[in-house]
């Protein structure tokens, strides 16, 4: 097993599509994903049917894909979709955890260690992960509440009108550490997996990696994301190009009127509404045309076979047919969701790449070569197995019989 060996600066960030593209990586984030996506869908289909809409306007609207924005509803009704949201996310951060793990055991030449074993990893460090931005979130809040009562006793006549200038600085500098805090927290978002994954931190510890890594490699971290942004977006790109063409492929082969034809038109037309409803497909497209005119990039690959989305007029579909549609629709969202874990996964591969540079050249910490949780355990427990050999004679005697 040979480690990988890094530069240690920007050029590594150009291995995270290369490294990402791993089906071990990818599977995790997928079913990381599907389970965060269902309570999505539970809670955003049960806020949006509090506004009064029903289900199948709902789905014929939105699709997979319900949300909240752009209706009338109620404080509940956006509790209860963004809890949704949080969940999702939540379950984005814990399986980002595992692909660091996978990642770190990969750069020191480990790729046997299992997805399992990373499921495992996850179960023991999940708290850390979850509960490391929330703190942060509630320093930045425990900042406002100061201002606020700060900003209520100026308004004591006298007193306030005397404190105000006294304090100033003391407000000048609370501003600057919240404002700061603030990027801190979003940073959170993306290190705190890794930092968990590879670091093996607790909450604390995360918390004070992630403001270390912020103030003391500040340029780095916006110059490497903004890096990582783009291969994320190229990547992405030419993954879906790739999915894409080969599914417009079948359709055009199945789709031709010598083999299903019409048939086969009318499961795909009703499987494509359902998972690539029009409206998303729209706000996608409108994304991806606004980033690449913002990164200067000319970048648009027209498919081999347009067939996919070709619009075919549906009629009522006889249960064969919408069993058959329902089991295209699935395969479709897999597919989808596999795009969107191969984005999410090398995002993750690239903090992780970042967290391992920046340790090196801040704290010269080669934590590649470093020993970690699992090494540790592994020792002990032939620790174990040698001193229970040793101090009990009978085992050695009845090796030395046999």
């Amino acid at each position: 097993m040979i480690p990988l060996k890094l530069n240690y600066n920007y050029k590594d960030i150009f291995l995270a599509p290369k490294i990402a593209l791993s089906g071990k990586k990818i599977f995790m984030l997928i079913k990381g994903n599907l389970f965060g996506y269902i309570l999505y869908f539970i809670c955003s289909t049960i806020s949006i049917l509090t506004t009064g809409m029903n289900i199948e306007d709902t789905i014929s609207k939105y699709g997979l894909y319900p949300y909240l924005f752009g209706h009338q509803a109620e404080w509940y009704s956006w509790i209860i979709y963004f809890f949704g949201v949080a969940i999702w996310l939540f379950t984005i951060l814990v399986t980002s955890t595992g692909v660091s793990r996978i990642l770190l055991k990969q750069l020191k030449g480990d790729d046997f260690y299992s997805g399992k074993d990373a499921w495992e990893f996850i179960y023991k460090y999940w708290q850390a992960v979850v509960l490391a931005p929330i703190s942060i979130l509630s320093i930045i809040i425990s900042f406002f509440l100061l201002s606020f009562i700060f900003a209520s006793v100026g308004k004591i006549p006298l007193i306030g009108t005397i404190t105000f200038p006294l304090l100033y600085i003391f407000y000048f500098f609370g501003s600057i550490f919240t404002i700061l805090s603030i990027f801190v927290f979003f940073s959170s978002l993306l290190y705190v997996p890794s930092i968990v994954g590879i670091y093996e931190e607790d909450t604390m510890g995360s918390v004070f990696q992630t403001y270390a890594i912020f103030f003391s490699q500040t340029s780095r971290v916006f110059l490497y994301n903004i890096l990582l942004g783009a291969l994320l977006v190229i990547s992405v790109e030419l993954f879906s190009w790739i999915c894409f063409s080969s599914m417009g492929l079948i359709s055009y082969i199945f789709g031709d009127k010598f083999f299903m034809g019409n048939q086969f038109s009318t499961l795909n037309s009703f499987s494509i509404s359902i998972v690539f409803p029009t409206e998303i497909l729209d706000t996608l497209i409108f994304f991806k045309t606004y980033i690449f005119e913002k990164l200067h990039i000319d970048f648009n690959i027209s498919l081999f076979f347009d067939t996919l989305f070709k619009d075919t007029e549906l009629k009522n579909l006889s249960i064969i047919e919408t069993i058959s549609s329902v089991i295209l629709s699935i395969i479709y969202f897999v597919i989808g969701l596999s795009i969107f874990s191969y984005g999410l996964s090398i995002l993750s591969v690239g903090q992780s790449l970042m967290f391992v540079i920046f340790k090196k050249l801040s704290d010269h910490d080669d934590i590649i070569s470093r020993s970690d949780g699992d090494f540790e355990s592994d020792s002990l427990i032939i620790q174990n197995n040698f001193d229970s050999n040793f101090m009990n004679p009978s085992n050695l005697i009845l090796d030395e019989e046999e």
